[in-house]
């Protein structure tokens, strides 16, 4: 009986020593891997270069047409005749509409048969006054009957000449308001006529940036219609004041329209051009990490005849695009990484590839 649990507790040793050993054996061999140097992670690097920047301040602003108007009558009328189409070009003068004016038509040939009796009368007391068969008091009554006369005269014929609705600037119109027959009160609204080119773009910038501005300046404007196409100006004037709510100082840009492509009330983001500056250091976007606690990029250096990199704090400047200003940090010819900065530590070895695409996939196989 003893024999028997003798040889169970040593076959229970043997089981645990083996057990044991093969798990002294496994973590030995990841001791070992843990041991071994990093591989070195493939990145893509970029160079810091120079170039001629051209700043800019960006802003928002609206377009306006130069002249626009909704043409109304100054007179009452009915409308006899509708002589445009919605939507037509006119030119400066055109007849758009007619009122009738058959009354006042009439009314003004008995004003005028009014103003030549006054005239024959007056004439005839001239006559008489030679004579000193009249007082001069009545050559003076005659007088003012005809100025009177002549003054309704001109009264109804410009009456008549309001009544025949004309273009007061060549341009676009917009949607017909009213019809043949309708009876119209005086100000009532035909259609709007709005001049297309060129145009202005109003918009704001703040008040920090006014010693920069200053008419002629050039301006470039995209609006959400043409996402492709840039449309350049230049500034035509500059608000004197400075608006007491927001602080911000009004400008208004000209721009030349000739396919009528902007239109009053688009919406605009709006780049004001500043004086080139040359040898700006840049980099593109993505090569830097941006966080609140300042921004920063992985510098590619070679140390101890390994390829490492160490994180480097900059500071950055404006933007154009997907290129960033680099104010201190970094020197031109500098090499940085360019993405997957997140897979990096400090110091940490690195392979430089040609292409962002196969520094991807070289890091998804050494993962593997």
């Amino acid at each position: 009986m003893i024999a028997r649990i003798l040889t169970v507790l040593v076959a229970l040793a043997a089981l645990i020593g083996a057990l044991a050993f093969f798990k002294y054996g496994q973590i030995a061999q990841e001791m070992a891997a843990f041991s071994q140097p990093r591989p070195a992670t493939a990145v893509a690097a970029v160079s810091v270069d120079t170039t001629n920047w051209r700043p800019t301040l960006s802003g928002v602003g609206t377009v306006q047409a130069v002249q626009g108007v909704e043409v109304n009558s100054e007179v009452d009328g009915q409308v006899r005749e509708i002589l445009f189409e919605s939507g037509a070009m006119v030119e400066a003068g055109q007849i758009l509409l007619r009122l009738e004016d058959d009354v006042d038509r009439a009314t003004l040939e008995g004003l005028k048969a009014a103003e030549q009796l006054a005239e024959i009368q007056l004439r005839r007391n001239r006559t008489l006054l030679r004579d000193r068969a009249v007082a001069q008091g009545d050559v003076d009554e005659r007088a003012a009957q005809l100025d009177q006369a002549r003054a309704e005269v001109k009264a109804t014929e410009a009456n008549i000449r309001k009544k025949t609705i004309r273009a007061p600037f060549a341009g676009q119109l917009g949607i017909r308001q009213v019809d043949l027959g309708q009876f119209l009160a005086a100000g009532t609204a035909i259609v709007s006529l709005q001049a297309l080119d060129p145009v202005y773009v109003d918009y704001a910038l703040p008040e920090r940036h006014l010693a920069q501005l200053h008419a002629g300046q050039q301006v470039r404007v995209r609006v959400a219609a043409y996402p492709e196409r840039v449309f350049e100006g230049r500034i035509q004037a500059i608000d004197p004041g400075i608006d007491q709510g927001t602080r911000n100082v009004r400008i208004r840009a000209r721009f030349d329209n000739p396919d009528l492509a902007l239109r009053p009330g688009m919406f605009t983001r709006v780049e004001t051009l500043l004086p080139i500056q040359d040898a700006v250091l840049t980099l593109p976007r993505e090569a830097i990490t941006f966080n609140t606690y300042g921004d920063s990029v992985y510098r590619v250096v070679e140390r101890d005849g390994q390829t490492l990199v160490e994180r480097r704090q900059v500071t950055t400047g404006a933007v154009r695009g997907e290129e960033v200003v680099i104010l201190d940090g970094l020197v031109a010819g500098d090499r940085v990484v360019l993405g997957g900065q997140v897979k990096l530590t400090n110091g940490q070895p690195v392979r430089v590839v040609d292409k962002p695409a196969q520094a991807s996939t070289d890091a998804e196989g050494e993962a593997e």
